[in-house]
């Protein structure tokens, strides 16, 4: 097995910016390991491809265990899978709250967990979580209480995480994005979800992908919160 190459586990991966994050680290020679609900296998012997609920402990275990045994090792995690729910806060329901913490919150929690014990063996690693810029900047008429409880944790864990594993070779960042081009929002709405930001236009996946490279390149850099909203987080 060679382990030379460096190893990235991606989850949301079957599309959007996770697919798109999947086709950027390729280009720049990692191995990749995709998980979703509905990711289809990979001609590429470089890509991994791990299919299941990201919010069930037992996916986590098996997306980590897999990663080993076919690369030997994990140098980054993103943290991609999330959900949005854009209800009233009244009219949440129990299942609306139970579905998305279980992809935001244990999402985030098991696999994290173990990716990190397997990156304490190499003496290094990196976790980067996607959050929302509502966490910081909310808007009316964006109902958006359980993006926050749950992205907001994920900011907080992320600033933890920073510092827990700072001497052990270890960083943990987010990218924090405004509203972004992609399947989940129609191209008829594109103009309206625009005008919320500052610079008056969506962002591309491209803006979060580029951003997440960055941080993954950026030794120095742990504990951050890079806001890529167009503006969103410092003002109106």
């Amino acid at each position: 097995m060679n382990t030379s190459q460096k190893v990235v586990v991606v989850t949301g991966a079957s599309q959007g910016i996770g697919a798109e994050l999947v086709n950027a680290f390729r280009k720049l020679d990692y191995r990749v390991v995709a998980t979703a609900r509905s990711v289809k296998p990979s001609e590429d012997p470089n890509v991994l491809t791990v299919a299941g609920d990201i919010g069930d402990p037992a996916t986590a275990q098996r997306v980590i265990a897999e990663t080993i045994a076919r690369f030997g090792r994990i140098d980054t995690l993103v943290n991609n899978a999330g959900i949005f729910v854009a209800k009233p806060f009244t009219s949440y329901t129990a299942e609306d709250y139970a579905n998305v913490t279980a992809v935001n919150l244990n999402g985030f929690f098991f696999i994290t967990q173990l990716a990190i014990a397997e990156m304490e063996k190499n003496g290094s690693g990196h976790v980067v979580s996607i959050s929302t810029s509502l966490v910081d900047h909310a808007i009316d008429g964006v109902p958006s209480v359980l993006a926050s409880l749950t992205k907001g944790g994920l900011n907080a864990a992320t600033k933890s995480l920073a510092i827990e594993y700072a001497k052990r070779g270890i960083r943990a960042n987010a990218v924090s994005p405004g509203i972004i081009k992609s399947p989940m929002h129609a191209q008829e709405t594109h103009a309206a979800l625009g005008g919320l930001h500052p610079v008056g236009h969506m962002g591309e996946m491209s803006d979060i992908v580029g951003a997440v490279l960055y941080l993954d390149s950026a030794p120095f850099v742990t504990g951050e919160i890079l806001h890529v909203d167009g503006g969103q987080s410092a003002g109106h």
